[in-house]
């Protein structure tokens, strides 16, 4: 019986809890950041056997429960070397794109790397969760691997053009693509580059599969969606016009929805659910529901830690009061502000200066923006348990606690 049918017949009780709830034990808290965190052995090919044949195996390292997590998150990255071997083959048989080739590499190597890799690696959480073990044979866990990396280049590929747009100077510990000396404004298109590269791995690992058509519309679609929000975040926060009458609560959720959450959170489950034979509309909604929440929760969070954040540990350089961003902490700043407060905020927001700036800061301070934020986390956890509990059947809810988890409390 199909995946789908499968689920919607057999209901919660059905399901493979005996599969969930020990990974759950073995990873402890569910994705703990590895702490090597740096480029992958590129020369090392680790097939998807091994990754099929390593995934049944018992934890290592003595029952150190991060061990799991550690191994699933380098064999992800090591297979970015077969990555980059196939979207750069081709032009191996053309020496007058020779170039091109080469310049594709860099960029690949650069922007794709050093990141938390959440995104891709929730593919393979999902598949694994919801495609009954028999099925997981080497082929179907490689292309899931290569669309897990196929929403690391989408990440990768909005990251370089909205370094840009929002003249920032670190990404990830390093200088932004479009700041390394030579690049300037070619990175936009470096970017879209890494957009049609996402486009030739889909056909060339799953071409032919049933979900192919509906990985396409997806991963357009979201394109789509994460532009728009882009387009509301420019025009709500021009970069040489500061109006805060444009802030409210009501724009900044919408732009959150559509530029981060989609992306973010909906896109790599809704991936692997289609990779699963799960196309039903109403499974799509639920776990849309959830995760949409998520992805608000997230960027609430990422907008806090752009100001108050280390930058030693988030890997970048707050910009967003220098940005004129419509930023949780400024919507909330402007509902709590008296009049003289607000008329301080209107002459320092959006503004380069460094003094203006520390006295938007000053203002968020005194204002206790940090305990609000902290008060706002436990609530909005509380509430997204609350979605999950509700909307997760009939998937398993451990799929979306696994993200849940990982995401509160984080500091970067």
């Amino acid at each position: 019986m199909p995946p789908a049918r499968w689920l919607r017949s057999a209901g919660t009780l059905l399901l493979p809890a005996p599969r969930w709830l020990p990974w759950e034990r073995q990873l402890g808290p569910p994705w703990q950041p590895s702490q090597a965190n740096g480029g992958p052995a590129l020369g090392i090919q680790h097939s998807a056997r091994h990754w099929c044949q390593s995934r049944r195996e018992e934890p290592r390292m003595n029952g150190d429960q991060k061990s799991v997590f550690v191994q699933e998150k380098q064999d992800f990255v090591q297979h970015f070397s077969q990555i980059v071997k196939i979207l750069t083959e081709d032009g191996m048989g053309h020496p007058e794109v020779g170039d091109a080739i080469t310049r594709l590499k860099e960029v690949l190597e650069y922007n794709a790397l050093g990141g938390k890799y959440n995104r891709g690696l929730s593919v393979i959480m999902v598949f694994r969760e919801l495609v009954e073990p028999q099925k997981q044979d080497a082929d179907s866990l490689q292309r899931a691997l290569a669309v897990g990396w196929c929403v690391e280049l989408l990440q990768a590929f909005f990251l370089v053009a909205d370094d840009i747009m929002d003249s920032s100077l670190t990404r990830r510990g390093q200088p932004c693509w479009y700041k390394k000396p030579g690049i300037g404004l070619d990175a936009i298109n470096d970017a879209m580059m890494l957009e049609a590269c996402i486009y030739r791995l889909l056909k060339h690992y799953c071409r032919g599969q049933p979900y192919y058509l509906n990985l396409i519309e997806l991963f357009l679609q979201t394109t789509y969606q994460t532009e728009i929000g882009q387009t509301l975040d420019l025009i709500t926060a021009p970069q040489d016009k500061v109006d805060l009458n444009r802030f409210s609560e009501q724009r900044y959720k919408t732009i959150v929805k559509y530029k981060t959450a989609f992306y973010s959170f909906y896109l790599p489950f809704a991936a692997a659910m289609f990779m699963a034979g799960i196309d039903g509309e109403k499974e799509h909604a639920n776990a849309k529901t959830i995760l949409l929440e998520m992805g608000e929760f997230f960027q609430i969070q990422d907008d806090y830690l752009d100001l108050f954040g280390d930058p030693s540990v988030t890997g970048k350089i707050g910009t967003d009061i220098q940005d004129n961003k419509c930023s949780w902490l400024v919507v909330k700043c402007l509902q709590l502000a008296s009049s003289e407060q607000r008329k301080m905020l209107e002459e320092s927001y959006g503004q380069k200066d460094a003094e203006k700036v520390a006295k938007v800061k000053e203002l968020y301070e005194k204002l206790e923006l940090p305990a609000i934020f902290t008060k706002f986390e436990e609530e909005s956890y509380s509430r997204l348990m609350g979605l999950i509990e509700k909307h997760s059947s009939p998937l398993p809810p451990s799929i979306f606690l696994e993200m849940a988890k990982k995401i509160y409390k984080r500091q970067k």
